[in-house]
């Protein structure tokens, strides 16, 4: 990609990354080159993984959507919403593993979700890693899926192979 291509901005300043097909028409896309899932809340903030995943994409000059916290229990639409990315979808539980955010030591379940709005439990499923992977993978056989977070170094999930495209380490 050009110098002068990646930089011909299609950004809005100060606009969070679009998690809805509406935001992404606003931005002209007729389809994103990336669409991250995650288990949080979307809070494009730097201490938010997924968040910089996708600033770090956006400041590549690839075009990413977010959809934080899919409902995998009802007919799929939030996996749907945002039609197929160019490139792959990438996934990440969220900034906690899903088993702590679920569970206390003594193996009870929490009543609460510290990365979720309004505290409220049971918007990610266990294991959403697996579970979000599975969906889309039935959903969209032919996409790429490219799982990280938590558990990953940021610089694992940014080093990827996309069939002929070298995205390499972006920092």
């Amino acid at each position: 990609m050009s110098q002068e291509k990646r930089h011909n901005d299609h950004r809005i300043k100060g606009q969070w990354l679009p998690t809805t097909r509406k935001e992404m028409e606003h931005l002209g896309w007729e389809q994103a080159d990336v669409i991250l899932f995650t288990g949080d809340a979307y809070i494009d903030h730097p201490s938010m993984g997924t968040a910089v995943i996708g600033r770090m994409l956006e400041a590549h000059g690839y075009k990413v959507a977010i959809v934080p916290q899919p409902n995998w229990r009802d007919d799929l639409r939030d996996f749907k919403k945002l039609g197929k990315p160019r490139l792959y979808f990438g996934i990440s539980a969220g900034a906690m593993d899903s088993m702590v955010n679920h569970y206390t030591a003594a193996r009870r379940k929490r009543s609460d979700d510290a990365y979720t709005p309004d505290g409220r439990a049971g918007a990610r499923p266990d294991y959403p890693t697996i579970v979000y992977s599975d969906i889309l993978k039935r959903l969209f056989p032919d996409v790429p899926v490219v799982a990280g977070g938590i558990e990953y170094p940021l610089g694992v999930w940014l080093t990827m192979t996309i069939g002929k495209i070298n995205c390499g380490p972006l920092f």
